[in-house]
């Protein structure tokens, strides 16, 4: 589904990434972990284009992306659910679900996507009129999910869902995103843990100074010595 070759990324005079490659299968669910200002952020914004890449190809379904603003990428299926949840505060519960409805595929089942978001996350049909500053950092974090899945995207990319969360709501958290992957919906998962998102997910590639450093099954990436010393505390 997607196909990353040769990405840079230059932020002025410093490299963000480097000569950056790696593949996603549709209906895989891929994580990307390493230390903080590895790059890891910065390459789900160069996917859905909210920064532009200086070079290398980036192929989704086949087609190269790279030229397409962020709202064409989005039209194709590709969502995004950055650091910090970037919800609307101002605007309820309800409102930020249909603004994730906006993509052409989505709005003709807008209420069967709110129905399947609010049975995902029963809180948000209980805080549906409640405007979305007010909601917890774990509610909130719903919420930028659910809007996320209200567009039916192909492609789901997610920046540290845990970041700032209590244990127990990251557990809730991580649950969730596996029922999503079990529905078929193809992942692309940055997170700080490193231990939870190899636990969870199919393959994973370890990032560190804009590079890919090392990429593996899970299962494997888990036992790695290297891995395991550098973030896994072990």
């Amino acid at each position: 589904m997607l196909r990353i070759s040769g990405l840079s990324v230059a932020y002025g005079g410093l490299r963000a990434l480097e000569d950056v490659s790696l593949e996603v299968n549709e209906g895989e669910f891929v994580a990307i972990v390493g230390p903080n200002g590895a790059g890891k952020t910065t390459l789900l914004k160069a996917i859905s284009g909210s920064v532009r890449a200086g070079g290398g190809r980036l192929e989704y379904r086949g087609r190269d992306i790279a030229a397409l603003a962020p709202h064409q990428r989005a039209a194709l299926g590709i969502a995004h659910v950055p650091e910090g949840r970037r919800i609307f505060p101002s605007l309820s519960v309800l409102e930020n679900l249909e603004l994730g409805s906006y993509r052409r595929a989505a709005r003709g089942g807008r209420a069967a996507g709110l129905e399947s978001v609010m049975a995902l996350f029963p809180v948000l049909r209980e805080r549906r009129g409640q405007a979305a500053g007010s909601l917890s950092g774990g509610e909130q974090q719903m919420l930028a999910l659910g809007r996320a899945l209200m567009s039916r995207p192909r492609l789901l990319l997610l920046d540290e869902p845990s970041m700032g969360l209590a244990p127990l709501i990251v557990q809730t958290i991580f649950e969730t995103i596996r029922a999503i992957a079990a529905e078929g919906v193809t992942l692309l998962l940055v997170e700080q843990n490193a231990k939870l998102a190899l636990e969870t997910c199919h393959r994973g590639y370890v990032m560190e100074s804009g590079l890919i450093a090392l990429a593996d099954d899970a299962s494997r990436l888990l036992v790695n010595p290297q891995v395991r010393r550098a973030y896994l505390g072990e």
